[in-house]
């Protein structure tokens, strides 16, 4: 075999498995969230299978050369059809009652270690051919194996990163790795110069290839795992009755009505969810006639028309990282459209203030954090309400994150969290806010079957004065005293 067709083929391994790894840590999310944990185990797995791969593809290689390549073509026919199915076989675990962290990582050992071993079982039989491949050259020849291991590990994240995620999903990201593997098989040769037929024609072999085409094929058949997918979400929506519901991997986010209740106007309407209804009781009682109030986690613009509708002079900051949020809101919820039609503005482009009266609801696509860091507006008040699948991103749940949101707030700060009653977030959280206001409120909702519930806090200078009804199931809800979290150490996601 060619020296440079085996550098190629290991250069496509490596790139093979990056993506793999990287797809699924992307499709793990609707099921079990995004967070240190998940991709903690993603990583920590699917590198386990590489060096298990890496280790019985060494005694392989040791075997006599035709019988060699033979194990080595099934390998990647198998590693197909295994990439290719492993968003089924997620699906599967999870539906059996797979749930925590323990169903997490078991779910994530089935589905995606065992592709991880076969993806690097050729890599050293191809290593040693090359090295053969050029007898008086066998440092040099070493060098570029790793070399090419290296730099297609490095094509492989930003292909998946970059390119497939974003473009095409998660699914179709799975059969092309295993398309791809299926290719590799049309490269493997035993013969000492590479040039030799020793073609594998066998029945069994062309069976076994035609089983991976048709793995690829049923992959590509079964669809996205959610009916809108980007590199950042996975978004379903859903209309129950008069209301259409907004899920980003598989966590409510938003709900609205198609159509006006009996009896009320549009702009009268309370949101559907009680935790944006007890935000929104909160910021119409504390706020003035108009405020200019920043949204950290667009979600579906809920807060933002409720704010703008009910005061024609206030202004708004929605800082939402998913541009494919902002346009499944356009899409299917009409009261937070029109909205965002009639009065949204790129405020990225746009500068402090907004010079047209009618540009109200300033739009930014762009991480939160990111954002504060490097805006030089001041608001009234805030709302941070950003998650990351069913968790706030741990780099805005920092007491660097809330220093330095105090320092361009001048008024309340109002923050959403789903967690376990008095757990590990909700206490974090507090004990940044009683760090740095006087005074500050917590109420909690139902807790859901998942042992969660919405933990929301109102963080102020002044004494904030108490609502009048709250949503059914809320109350007001002591937190114990915790350590703050910080940059350097921080929320890690539920456990």
């Amino acid at each position: 075999m060619r020296f440079w067709v085996l550098i190629a083929l290991i250069t496509v391994l490596s790139a093979l498995g990056l993506t793999y790894e990287i797809a699924a840590g992307r499709v793990l999310a609707p099921f079990f969230g995004t967070s240190l944990l998940t991709w903690t185990a993603v990583i920590a797995t699917i590198l386990a299978g590489f060096s298990l791969g890496s280790a019985l593809g060494g005694l392989t290689a040791e075997k006599e050369r035709r019988a060699a390549a033979a194990t080595v073509r099934k390998a990647l026919v198998a590693t197909a059809i295994l990439m290719a199915l492993s968003p089924s076989v997620l699906a599967m675990i999870y539906s059996m009652g797979a749930r925590g962290t323990g169903g997490m990582l078991l779910a994530v050992f089935v589905a995606f270690f065992p592709a991880s071993v076969l993806v690097s079982f050729p890599s050293p039989f191809l290593a040693k051919l090359a090295v053969e491949a050029r007898p008086g050259r066998e440092g040099s020849s070493l060098g570029l194996v790793l070399a090419a291991g290296s730099l297609g590990a490095i094509f492989g994240a930003i292909l998946a990163g970059f390119v497939t995620l974003p473009l095409v999903g998660s699914v179709a990201t799975f059969a092309g790795c295993g398309a791809a593997a299926l290719i590799c098989v049309f490269g493997v040769r035993a013969g000492p110069d590479g040039r030799a037929e020793l073609r594998d024609t066998s029945p069994e072999f062309k069976s076994s290839m035609g089983v991976g085409a048709v793995a690829v094929v049923v992959c590509l058949a079964s669809g996205s795992v959610c009916r809108y997918e980007s590199g950042l979400s996975c978004i379903d929506v859903a209309r129950q009755g008069s209301a259409v519901y907004l899920y980003s991997d598989g966590t409510q986010q938003a709900a609205e009505r198609r159509v006006p209740a009996a009896g009320t106007d549009q702009t009268s309407q309370l949101p559907i969810m009680p935790y944006t209804r007890w935000i929104w009781s909160r910021m119409d009682r504390d706020l003035g006639p108009s405020p200019e109030v920043l949204f950290i986690g667009g979600g579906g613009y809920t807060l933002p028309t409720q704010l703008l509708q009910s005061r024609p002079t206030a202004r708004a900051i929605a800082v939402e990282i998913d541009p494919l949020i902002t346009r499944v809101v356009r899409e299917n919820l009409p009261r937070a459209a029109e909205m965002i039609d009639t009065t949204g503005f790129a405020a990225e482009v746009a500068g402090p203030g907004a010079p047209d009266p009618e540009n109200r609801l300033g739009i930014v696509h762009a991480d939160g954090r990111v954002f504060l860091n490097e805006t030089g507006r001041r608001f009234d008040a805030a709302v941070m309400d950003a998650f990351s699948s069913g968790s706030v991103p741990a780099h805005l749940a920092t007491m660097e994150t809330y220093t330095r949101l105090r320092e361009i707030v001048d008024g309340p700060v109002y923050v959403n969290l789903i967690d376990t009653p008095d757990g590990p977030l909700a206490r974090g959280i507090h004990a940044i806010l009683t760090q740095l206001y006087p005074h500050v409120e917590t109420v909690q909702g139902p807790v859901s079957s998942r042992g969660r519930a919405n933990i929301l806090m109102a963080a102020s200078d002044r004494p904030l004065a108490p609502l009048g009804d709250l949503p059914a199931g809320y109350g007001p809800v002591s937190v114990s005293p915790a350590r703050a979290f910080t940059d350097d150490r921080g929320w890690v996601g539920h456990r």
